[in-house]
Order: structure tokens, then C-alpha cells, then sequence
């Protein structure tokens, strides 16, 4: 008897399981058209020959710099911001899950017993003694509109978003970590000049100070000697307390005081990345987690149409328990019992509530479909932006390389000149201030054009490898 009752429980339960969610009021998802043009402004004369996509070429293989690399992994193992972002998957994870559990019923094991005066027909009271025990489900929705199949899905899309938001914390991290230390690396090639620069220039203001001492040198020349050793000296102590900062930055980054066991720096001269691909805006913009990110934050407000529809419609709710009961404790198992019960509830007059809740629905429904076009918008100019850094900064650098080269050669033959007594001392500082600025200027722009390398692997959403993806 009690297996013939369980039976039919089950069926019961599997019929309800069927009926669940076998109307869905939420609106079918459909990717937006991206706001952008078909091509990047560069064209296609903008692709690197031999290039690979981004997403296909692992930062092991796009950075070449085994100290570089190092850093890399150390910031992967150490940032805290990076493990703020792992951390919140695995609590969108647990939410999603918990949300997702609402589905099923929850079944429960009870045991009571009861014990009370009762009057009987005659008028008699006597003490009477209730036992049950069985499983119980208690209060299960019947989800015939999907409303918490809706919920689930919206909690499931907001994970997926938030798995998403971590791969984009990892690629900022690889990409930061990358242009932190090509900058110390510059200020460290900036510190050496600047030291070899100062060196000069004291050398010169001591000569200038003799001349002076012996009359072969005027007041003016001896000022002007100073400014230029002393604008050195200031020039020096900039650059340390850049170095510094840089410094810290990257072991910020990192998460941990940078080992000395790492590798030698290679000079920025030395510095090679990965030729990257282009391709198109359609297919590369879609791939980018910032941009998946927006999608699923879509996916989510979508599925809340539907949840907001559905109280529009009856809210079906069912209560059963099977077990058994007896007045006396001894014979508790040897008796069956069962309740079935079920309660709808329509909503008549509530003041406008649910009509206002599906507009706010459908209004932040609009809302993500506009950042998810905003996040378009913007992954195609960072792109763009860094194509046309690509296109250019080698250029720029070529130009100021030689003009380095060339103030550097004018240096020697004022010089050659100075000595021999046909050119003045303002001819000389001259020539070693544009010197000087010539070699800043040109160290900068091979910063700036590795920067932009690093930049646009990222943008173009490379940074992450087969061996650690969130979520």
C-alpha cells in the first residue's frame, strides 16, 4: 500500500515537472548589431604580416622577455584585485546554483508528536496521543509561467557575466604588468643617460670654472655652464623618483617584492612581441570578455521581462506529505498517511504593481542593450586607437632615432670645434642640451611603441592561457 502511494506521488511530481515552465513570457535573446563600421579606420593595410589573432596567441608566446614572463606568472599566482575577481565567480557560481534549486522541491524528513485532551461523543475527556513521521514538500511553486525558471536563468547569465569580468581583470593585469615594467625599463635607460649626461656636464663646468679662474672665460659662460649642470642634476633626481614610482607600481601589480632570482632585463632596443591579426570588427569585438560581459548582463535583463510577466498569471503552489501516523508510538510504522494540497493566487487589484514592475523590466532591459552597444562602441576605438599607434610610432621612431643620431653627431663636431677655438661654449651647450633631448625623445617613443604593442594584445583580447581561466 504504501509503495503503491509513493508511486503515485512520483508520477504526480513528474507530471508537474513536465507542466513546469512550458510557457516562457521572457523575450527571445538576440544579439544587438554592432554600432560600428565593417573595417578599422587603418583598412586592412593595417594587419602585421604573419600575424596571429590575439585570442589565439597565449601571453607565453606574445611576450618574449623571460623576466617579463616571471613577472607575469607572480602577478597571476599574487594580485589581490585578480583574486577579488576569481573569488566573486565562485560566489556568482553559488548563487546561481542556489537560484537554480528553486526548481526542484525541496523534500524534508519530519518526525512529530502530538499530545492533548480531547472530548469525546459522550461528553468524556481523555488524553490522546498523535505520531507521525514521513517526507514532506512543502510549498513547491508549479512553475507553469517560468517565473523561477526565469530567476534562474537571469542568476545564470549574471555568473556568466561575472566569469567574464575576471577574464577581463586577467588581461588588464597582463597587459598592466607588461607596460609597468617597459616603463621601468625606460627609466632605468633614462637613469644611465641622464648619469652619463650629468657626467659631461660637470666636466664641462669644471674646464669653464678653470678658464674663468684665468680670465679666459667670461661671468656669462661660467652662468650658463651651471644651468645646464645643475638642469642635469634636476633632471636626475626627476628621474629617480620616476624609477621609484614605476617601481612600485609593478610590485603592486605583481603582489609581492620582486625576487632576485629573476632573469636579466632586456633593453628596450632588445624588446619583441608577437605579430598580432587584426581581422574584422565583427568577429573580433564579440570575442572580447568585456563585450561578453555586456551580453550576458543583456541575457540576465531579459530573462527579468519574463519573471515581472509572470505575476501577471496564477501563482500555483503545492504542499503533500506521505508517511504514516498512529495514536500510539509502538505501532507508529505500521500505519500509512498522505495529504495532498494545492492553492492558486490571481492577482486582482494590486495598485499598479505589476505593470510597473514589467516597465521597469522592458526600461532596464533598454538599458543594457545601450551599454551593450556603449561597450561596442568603445572596444572599437581602443582598437582603433592602437592600429593607429601601430601605424605610426614606427615610423616616429625611425625619424627620432635619427635625429638622435644626427644631434648626437652635430655634438662631436662643435665640439671638435670648441677645442679648436671655432665655436663658443653657447655653441657647445647648445648642442649638448638638443643632444640631450634628442635621446630623452627617442627613448620615449620606443616606450610609447612598446606600450602600444602591449596595448593592442589587449584590446584586441589576448592575456589569457589555457591553463588558468576564470570561472
Amino acid at each position: 500500500m504504501m509503495t503503491r502511494k509513493l508511486s503515485v506521488m512520483a508520477a504526480a511530481a513528474a507530471t508537474v515537472a513536465l507542466l513546469a515552465g512550458c510557457v516562457n513570457l521572457a523575450p527571445d535573446h538576440q544579439r544587438p548589431e554592432a554600432p560600428v563600421a565593417p573595417q578599422w579606420p587603418q583598412g586592412p593595410g593595417a594587419e602585421s604580416a604573419d600575424g596571429k589573432a590575439a585570442t589565439e596567441l597565449q601571453w607565453q608566446q606574445f611576450f618574449r622577455d623571460e623576466r617579463l614572463k616571471q613577472l607575469i606568472e607572480l602577478a597571476l599566482k599574487n594580485n589581490r584585485d585578480l583574486r577579488v575577481a576569481l573569488l566573486n565567480v565562485d560566489v556568482a557560481r553559488a548563487q546561481a546554483n542556489v537560484t537554480a534549486a528553486s526548481r526542484w522541491p525541496t523534500v524534508n524528513a519530519g518526525l512529530s508528536a502530538q499530545r492533548g485532551p480531547q472530548t469525546t461523543a459522550n461528553g468524556d475527556n481523555k488524553i490522546v496521543s498523535v505520531y507521525q513521521a514521513g517526507l514532506q514538500v512543502t510549498s513547491y511553486e508549479i512553475d507553469l509561467f517560468s517565473r523561477v525558471k526565469n530567476q534562474s536563468a537571469a542568476s545564470f547569465a549574471q555568473y556568466l557575466a561575472t566569469g567574464e569580468a575576471a577574464r577581463s581583470a586577467q588581461i588588464s593585469l597582463v597587459a598592466g604588468v607588461a607596460s609597468a615594467y617597459l616603463a621601468v625599463q625606460a627609466d632605468e635607460e633614462l637613469l644611465a643617460l641622464t648619469r652619463q649626461t650629468l657626467a659631461t656636464r660637470e666636466d664641462s663646468l669644471k674646464l669653464m670654472q678653470l678658464k674663468f679662474d684665468n680670465g679666459a672665460a667670461s661671468n656669462l659662460d661660467l652662468s650658463t655652464s651651471k644651468s645646464s649642470y645643475e638642469s642635469a642634476r634636476a633632471t636626475l633626481a626627476q628621474a629617480e623618483r620616476t624609477r621609484q614610482q614605476d617601481l612600485n607600481a609593478l610590485t603592486l601589480l605583481v603582489g609581492q617584492a620582486l625576487p632576485e632570482s629573476l632573469p636579466a632585463a632586456k633593453p628596450l632596443s632588445d624588446q619583441t612581441m608577437g605579430a598580432l591579426l587584426a581581422g574584422l570588427p565583427s568577429q573580433v569585438l564579440v570575442d572580447r570578455p568585456d563585450v561578453r560581459q555586456a551580453e550576458q548582463q543583456l541575457v540576465a535583463a531579459e530573462a527579468n521581462i519574463g519573471v515581472a510577466r509572470a505575476a501577471y498569471f496564477p501563482s500555483l503552489t503545492l504542499t503533500t506529505s506521505v508517511g504514516t501516523a498512529s495514536s500510539a508510538l509502538k505501532d507508529l510504522f505500521s500505519q500509512s498517511a498522505w495529504s495532498i494540497a494545492g492553492s492558486a493566487l490571481m492577482p486582482i487589484f494590486d495598485a499598479g504593481r505589476v505593470k510597473n514592475s514589467v516597465a521597469a523590466a522592458r526600461a532596464n532591459r533598454e538599458i543594457a542593450v545601450a551599454q551593450y552597444e556603449k561597450t561596442v562602441q568603445t572596444a572599437f576605438k581602443e582598437v582603433a586607437d592602437a592600429l593607429a599607434g601601430r601605424a605610426t610610432l614606427d615610423e616616429q621612431l625611425r625619424a627620432q632615432d635619427a635625429q638622435a643620431q644626427a644631434e648626437a653627431t652635430r655634438l662631436e663636431l662643435v665640439d671638435l670645434s670648441y677645442r679648436n677655438g671655432a665655436a663658443s661654449s653657447l655653441d657647445l651647450l647648445d648642442a649638448q642640451r638638443a643632444t640631450f633631448a634628442a635621446q630623452q625623445l627617442a627613448l620615449q617613443v620606443r616606450l610609447a611603441q612598446l606600450q602600444n604593442q602591449v596595448q593592442l594584445y589587449k584590446v584586441l583580447g589576448g592575456g589569457l592561457d589555457a591553463q588558468r581561466q576564470p570561472g
